[in-house]
């Protein structure tokens, strides 16, 4: 790696935490610069535009994402124990950042969905790419028997994103103290509901 790519993740990784605060249209070069204490004109090189510096946080924020939830995932076997591992992880990325500064693609979804443009697109694309992950592991289960045959993994994928942003609602906004536990018995149910019934 080299100085100019070092410089480059010490500005992603500051402005992706400020941004999951401030949000992304929050965020100023200038701004950036000051605290980072590089000239503006420096920083500006790096990005370009203020609408490139905000794709590139979300593509910087999905990166992490990647490594400390999907890929320590894919190491637990397909189907069911797999799913419960993803979600576990998810659950765990937002009760982290949750006592940080929040998740920034919340913050971004509530802050992009109705201003068309990079921005917005590249998070669409992101969280679609981790819907259709949830949907792919659950289809799995279905191949493996841990599911039902007839299991709609759309639907399932869609009930499982929801519950997951619901523990986000609940424990950063209502500030529940059984959010996560309400968040797990949740899942419970949904897998249940899933399952291959037991032929006994």
């Amino acid at each position: 790696m080299t100085k100019g790519d070092d410089t480059r993740t010490t500005i992603l990784d500051h402005a992706t935490r400020k941004a999951a605060r401030v949000g992304l249209t929050g965020l100023t070069i200038g701004a950036l610069a000051k605290e980072l204490k590089m000239s503006k004109s420096g920083l500006y090189s790096h990005f370009r535009s203020k609408e490139a510096l905000q794709v590139q946080i979300i593509e910087h924020g999905a990166e992490h994402f990647t490594d400390l939830v999907i890929r320590p995932a894919l190491k637990f076997p397909r189907g069911e124990p797999r799913l419960r591992a993803l979600v576990e992880n998810w659950l765990n990325w937002l009760d982290h950042h949750r006592s940080q500064c929040g998740c920034l693609f919340i913050a971004a979804a509530s802050e992009l969905d109705d201003r068309p443009g990079p921005a917005r697109d590249r998070l669409v694309d992101q969280q679609r790419d981790l819907i259709d992950f949830v949907t792919s592991i659950t289809r799995v289960a279905v191949d493996e028997g841990h599911f039902r045959a007839d299991l709609d993994a759309t639907q399932f994928a869609h009930e499982c994103y929801g519950i997951v942003l619901a523990f986000h609602h609940s424990a950063r906004l209502m500030r529940d103290p059984k959010a996560l536990e309400r968040t797990r018995t949740a899942f419970e149910r949904l897998l249940v509901s899933a399952r291959t019934p037991d032929p006994r």
